[in-house]
């Protein structure tokens, strides 16, 4: 046996390092090492910033902080698959951090986490990387990169991984995506559906969750619900809401089901297999507040379509709708309230509803809820349009004191449609009465206010529609409400426009109303209003004209003519013809007036003064009795002088009568009399009243208008300095008699029964007022240079031997000035002489 010999042992190459095992406890060094060009110190580095970072949101920072963020993503791509590995999944836990998320959207990671998705790839990988983009795919920028980069088709692919982590990553990312609308239609191109509806079928919640969000954003197109409703594939939401099991998906099942029954054909699908009748029936059993609010929901996107309100009246959803009523959860309240609103639009639904939904609608208006009475008075304002027997079941459920009541809400939609519930019910007579009588015009002068135009038109429309009795426009008068109604037409609305001129035509229909409108501008701004095109419509024409008729002074001021039908009474008086712009003064503004040279103004009132303490007299002066003492001369005034009270007695009284104002040493006043604040009215002209009595004795039995025409214009000219010959005409002294008359009153405003040397306007308006009293139809056309002439129909006999012929009547102008009682054919050239000088 041979000797053994000693085997040497071989020592290492000595350019080889020794393996060095470095155990740091910083973080920094551990980012130092992900600049390492060996592998395993890349793989270890990794492993101990994943621990690190998975510790908490100030770990991240930190990690952020030393620049760890800038080396990973240079790993992201590296060749070693395991490198590769560990650093995305540094970043998919990193990536919840808002600041880190920011980073990695400035350096543009996407592209590198999409190729991470390859089939080939490790899943632990996939986990990862469609981690990082769920977190990123939260920002608007990140979302259009990954679409642009072609992220959705991997993702979509990765719903069908064996590894639910990837699922529920993928899924999540693509529900992000999907909001916007170039995602939505990209994943339905990409065939998205039928992974989606598989992954309904996961044992995992979250990803079951996940898939019906996603199918709720998708389903808000049409084209996706076309692909959902072939084959049946809505079936598998219907049985989600029969599982109890299921329980927490049914909120979302009922909204992607809620997006389905949008579509005619759809909801035709669901009702033929039953589905429909199972949803309504499990809405009616739900006790779940959420579910039966996203069931009205539902309802309430399918019956925005005419044909789907049929099928779901087929299926008598109204019960459905009116038992949500009665849920004790606002936000179901609310749902069903819209949902009935939009219902109403099909008549069979709206007379439903009628007989069994208003007395709940009514009682909702009483809610502390601001929302819930918005919505149930939105129902009712839509339940009552163009229903009668609606509005009496309203009117039934006492809702009109809640009605008006809400006029002054806090919510702009609720006011809007309380003001179109009470417009409707206003269309019965008993309900409008009833109405008023709650002070509605009062309660609208506060929305007539408003800035918004939905609030501002409708309130004017139901001005409108209250408007038409004297008590109600009182009211609306003492409450402020004229001044914003007329601010109403400066409106660049349209429709505010419209109705505020409408309301304004209603308002006018009263003398006083009319006056009132006229004081505060409405007329000017009307006026323009109507010289406009594109403003002008047909109530702002007809509420000038309804103006104009109600407030006679300023119609013949401003358009110099007086139908026939506008009848002068006691109050009216003539100004002259006022130039635009120049404001028109009342009455009562020109009496206070000092004496002036201008034209006199010439008034009528035919009315005794009422608890006159002298009896009435032909003729009359004026005597101004002082509050403490008599003044003992007679004082000519048809002013009001301060605390004083006018008295009107004879002029040439006789012995007896003076004797008997001697014995009135003192008149005494009341003290609650305070005449500064009392209405200002114009003393009665005696001498008028005595025209017209004398007229309706004298003229009025004649047997003919013709003769009773002709008669009275004798009568004026008798009254008013009878015939005058046309080329003495410059002679007749008019002028100065009206002047001694304005001296003698010491004012500008003269009663037309004291002129006796009267012109042409002086006559054709006497013969106009004592016309309108007696009943002969005439008009008042005021012409230039002081004339004016009145115009009347008649019909002439039919020839002889021809009975039974009824003639046109024909227009004739009266002579008042030359030949009394002579009609002039309208239109023929002695009508042009005697209308022109």
């Amino acid at each position: 046996m041979g000797k053994k010999v000693k085997k040497e042992v071989e020592h290492p190459p000595k350019d080889v390092f020794d393996p060095l095992l470095i155990e740091s406890k910083t973080a920094a060094t551990v980012v130092l090492m992900l600049n390492s060009p060996e592998e395993e110190i890349l793989v270890k580095a990794c492993e101990a910033l994943y621990k690190f970072a998975s510790k908490g949101d100030e770990n991240k920072l930190t990690l952020l902080d030393l620049g760890a963020v800038e080396h990973l993503c240079k790993l992201i791509s590296h060749a070693n698959p395991i490198v590769r590995r560990n650093a995305i999944m540094v970043f998919g836990i990193m990536a919840s951090n808002h600041d880190v998320k920011k980073l990695l959207r400035e350096l543009d990671v996407t592209n590198s986490l999409i190729s991470q998705l390859a089939p080939e790839e490790d899943a632990v990988i996939h986990e990862f990387a469609t981690l990082c983009l769920a977190h990123m795919a939260v920002e608007y920028t990140t979302k259009v990169q990954i679409f642009e980069q072609g992220g959705l088709e991997p993702l979509i692919r990765l719903l069908d991984s064996p590894d639910p982590d990837v699922k529920k990553n993928s899924v999540e990312c693509i529900y992000l995506l999907v909001q916007d609308f170039q995602s939505r239609a990209a994943v339905r191109a990409l065939n998205v559906i039928p992974p989606l509806l598989e992954l309904l079928k996961s044992e995992y919640p979250v990803i079951q969750l996940l898939a019906l969000k996603t199918l709720e954003v998708i389903s808000k197109d049409r084209e996706t619900r076309i692909i959902l409703g072939e084959n049946k594939r809505f079936d598998c939401l219907v049985k989600i809401l029969e599982t109890n099991e299921f329980s927490d998906l049914h909120v979302e099942a009922l909204a992607v089901l809620g997006n389905c029954l949008e579509d005619v054909h759809t909801l035709q699908l669901i009702q033929q297999t039953g589905g429909l009748k199972k949803l309504l029936s499990f809405v009616g059993a739900s006790t779940v507040p959420d579910i039966q609010k996203n069931a009205a929901k539902a309802i309430t996107k399918a019956a925005y379509d005419s044909e789907n309100r049929k099928i779901l009246h087929e299926e008598e959803v109204e019960k459905c709708l009116v038992n949500l009523l009665e849920i004790d959860n606002d936000g179901v309240k609310v749902a069903a309230s819209q949902a009935i609103s939009v219902m109403c639009e099909n008549l069979a639904s709206k007379r439903a509803f009628g007989l069994q939904g208003i007395p709940q609608l009514v009682h909702l208006l009483s809610s502390d809820n601001e929302e819930v009475k918005e919505a149930a008075v939105t129902a009712l304002a839509n339940l009552t349009s163009a229903s009668p027997s609606n509005a009496s079941a309203v009117a039934e459920a006492e809702g009109i004191e809640l009605l008006v009541n809400m006029l002054d809400a806090q919510r702009d939609g609720a006011i809007v449609n309380a003001a179109k519930v009470l417009t409707n019910l206003a269309t019965q007579e008993p309900f409008r009465v009833t109405i008023q009588s709650h002070g509605i015009m009062t309660v609208l002068a506060k929305p007539l206010r408003s800035t918004n135009s939905q609030v501002q038109s409708k309130a004017a429309l139901a001005v409108a529609a209250f408007g038409c009795d004297a008590d109600a426009r009182t009211k609306l008068r003492n409450a402020g409400g004229l001044g914003p109604l007329i601010e109403l037409l400066h409106s660049k609305n349209e429709e505010v426009r419209k109705n505020a001129c409408s309301a304004i035509m209603v308002c006018a229909s009263d003398e006083e109303t009319a006056v009132e409108l006229c004081r505060l501008g409405a007329l000017d701004v009307l006026e323009e209003i109507n010289q406009s095109t594109s403003r002008k419509n047909k109530f702002s024409e007809a509420a000038v004209e309804k103006l104009l008729d109600n407030n006679l002074p300023q119609k013949y001021s401003r358009m110099g003519y007086l139908s026939s039908s506008n009848i002068i009474t006691d109050g009216f008086y003539d100004c002259g013809q006022i130039k635009h712009g120049v404001k028109f003064l009342s009455l009562e503004e020109l009496s206070i007036q000092e004496l002036t040279e201008r034209q006199a103004i010439i008034f009528i009132n035919a009315k005794p003064q009422e608890d006159s303490l002298i009896p009435s007299y032909s003729s009359v002066h004026c005597l101004v009795f002082c509050v403490s003492f008599l003044i003992p001369e007679p004082v000519s005034s048809y002013t009001i002088l301060n605390k004083c009270i006018v008295f009107y007695v004879r002029k040439g009284r006789g012995k007896k009568e003076e004797e008997k104002m001697k014995e009135v040493p003192q008149i005494k006043v009341q003290d609650e009399i305070n005449l500064e604040d009392s209405h200002w009215e114009p003393p009665p002209d005696f001498i008028l009243m005595d025209y017209i009595n004398g007229a309706s004795k004298t003229i009025l039995p004649l047997p003919t208008t013709r003769e009773q025409v002709v008669a009275l214009a004798r009568f004026v000219a008798d009254k008013m300095g009878g015939p005058i010959e046309k080329d003495k005409l410059h002679d007749f002294g008019w002028e100065l008699h009206i002047s001694e008359i304005e001296f003698e009153l010491k004012c500008n405003i003269v009663p037309i029964g004291k002129i006796k040397k009267g012109t042409f306007y002086h006559r054709a308006l006497l013969f106009k007022v004592i016309a309108d009293r007696i009943g002969i139809g005439c008009s008042l056309v005021r012409g230039g240079y002081n004339r004016a002439w009145n115009e009347v129909e008649l019909v002439d006999a039919p020839p002889k031997g021809i009975a039974g012929l009824l003639l046109p009547p024909k227009k004739y102008i009266v002579d008042l000035m030359f030949n009394p009682g002579c009609l002039i054919k309208q239109g023929s050239a002695a009508a042009d002489q005697y209308e022109h000088i």
